[in-house]
């Protein structure tokens, strides 16, 4: 009945927003997909809210939970989980939530609003003597309260962690309409239970997160990779130890594989040598000197066994090294024109095994396959590349996935390290959970929203 008026749900929802924007009919379809597009995954809505302010969200929220209207928060579309993906409803859109709260450097910390995109923040704390690490693939589009709500990762995360180490505290509204604060501008907080770390993660379905206080540290003055190149996989996979224990902290451990590599090696600073089946990336930071210190200290640990080693002595050929390295999965779905990029993580023991099991899915499936990732955290991006145009081929990839997914809980790992659940893995938390943990998760999403409005179907166990 909502989806037939669709003219007066506006209005009512407009009353509800103090006349905030609500769109409806053809201009709802830009917040209809996010980067999982290319898999054929695309919703439906009867109208996007773009609410200005915490208490446009919480009249928003209250309204859709009086009518029963399932709510779907979206922040910049960036997911590869189909997280923000609806299925009717109402979406729940954070684009116009962007003010900075406040930012005080001397104190190291800032609070701002959801909808301000993750690369604004990083130049803001850069511009001022800070630094934050955190460095999502999209940074460019991605926004902070998508980030928290999937706890976002990217290379820097193996030496300063995922986005929830920086949150320290958060503003959210939850069902029905609740505006909540947890944590603050405060370094320490043990009381309670940990609602803030809950609350991060939780892709949408507790509640929509409205703004974060942010911890940030001071800038790094140097930052100096190494990048070796591998005949045998066997020996990359040493080399990601060797630099672990190499005597420094590594700021990133990265590799890509040779399927990959075939995409995106022209375009590498470099001449890549013949022969090269594991390409692995360790960077040091810090002072200058710590920085140059540590980068030696990593061409030592990573020699053995390799072709050879790239050692940028500049900052500006380290930039172009990483501009390099964010473009992979540009390169790789221009490969076939589509691509399904999953994240499993493995213990890195393990981390081989995963690899090679990636590839000979792939050829079980008929379908190319290949992966990279953050080798130091064993996050693969695992990923099966296809024609989007031939559905026989995206249906094999779908399969390929199914396997992946096993593969990774064989190997002691998980199906997501850092995407999420979202509506592409729904239903896999199985995988890896005993039941009593599974009825707990359930439960918790019960208390939180007994209506079952907020992202239903997403990070379903």
């Amino acid at each position: 009945m909502i989806a037939s008026k669709p003219n007066s749900l506006a209005s009512a929802l407009r009353a509800a927003v103090q006349d905030d924007p609500v769109l409806v009919g053809e201009q709802v379809s830009p917040y209809l997909t996010d980067a999982t597009e290319a898999q054929a995954l695309s919703g439906t809505a009867e109208a996007v809210v773009l609410p200005s302010s915490t208490e446009a969200v919480a009249a928003a929220m209250t309204w859709c939970y009086e009518h029963g209207v399932p709510i779907v928060p979206r922040g910049g579309g960036t997911g590869y989980a189909g997280g923000c993906v609806p299925d009717g409803g109402v979406v729940l859109a954070t684009d116009r939530l962007r003010a900075i709260r406040s930012f005080e450097p001397l104190l190291w910390r800032a609070e701002l609003e959801a909808g301000i995109i993750t690369r604004d923040l990083q130049r803001l704390a850069r511009e001022n003597g800070l630094y934050y690490p955190v460095d999502p693939g999209a940074a460019e589009q991605s926004q902070l309260g998508g980030n928290i709500a999937t706890n976002a990762g990217g290379p820097h995360a193996f030496k300063y962690g995922v986005t929830g180490a920086w949150v320290m505290g958060l503003e959210a509204v939850i069902p029905p309409g609740e505006p909540i604060r947890v944590g603050g501008p405060i370094r320490k907080d043990v009381a309670g239970y940990d609602l803030r770390s809950l609350l991060v993660g939780s892709e949408g379905t507790l509640g929509v997160i409205t703004s974060a206080h942010f911890r940030l540290i001071p800038a790094v003055e140097r930052r100096l990779p190494v990048v070796a190149f591998y005949e045998e996989l066997s020996a990359g996979c040493r080399a990601v130890t060797a630099a672990m224990a190499s005597g420094i902290v590594p700021a990133a451990i990265e590799y890509l594989d040779a399927p990959v590599l075939q995409a995106c090696g022209a375009s590498f600073p470099e001449r890549l040598p013949d022969r090269t089946e594991l390409v692995v990336i360790a960077e040091a930071d810090g002072s200058a000197a710590e920085a140059e210190l540590g980068q030696a200290q990593l061409q030592e640990a990573m020699a053995p066994g390799a072709l050879e080693l790239h050692v940028p002595r500049s900052d500006r050929e380290t930039a172009a090294l990483w501009r390099w390295r964010e473009g992979v999965g540009i390169a790789v779905d221009g490969l076939k024109g589509g691509k399904m990029s999953e994240d499993i993580a493995v213990p890195l023991d393990r981390l081989q095994e995963a690899i090679e099991g990636t590839v000979e899915i792939g050829t079980r499936h008929g379908v190319e396959a290949g992966s990279w990732g953050h080798a130091g955290d064993g996050n693969l991006h695992s990923t099966f590349m296809f024609d989007r145009c031939d559905p026989d081929q995206l249906g094999r990839a779908h399969a390929a996935a199914e396997d992946l997914f096993e593969l990774a809980t064989e190997l002691g790992g998980t199906i997501s390290g850092e995407h999420g659940i979202g509506v592409v893995k729904a239903g896999q938390l199985r995988r890896q959970w005993e039941q009593p943990a599974i009825e707990l998760h359930r439960r918790t999403r019960e208390l939180f929203d007994p209506a079952g409005l907020m992202n239903p179907g997403k990070k379903e166990p």
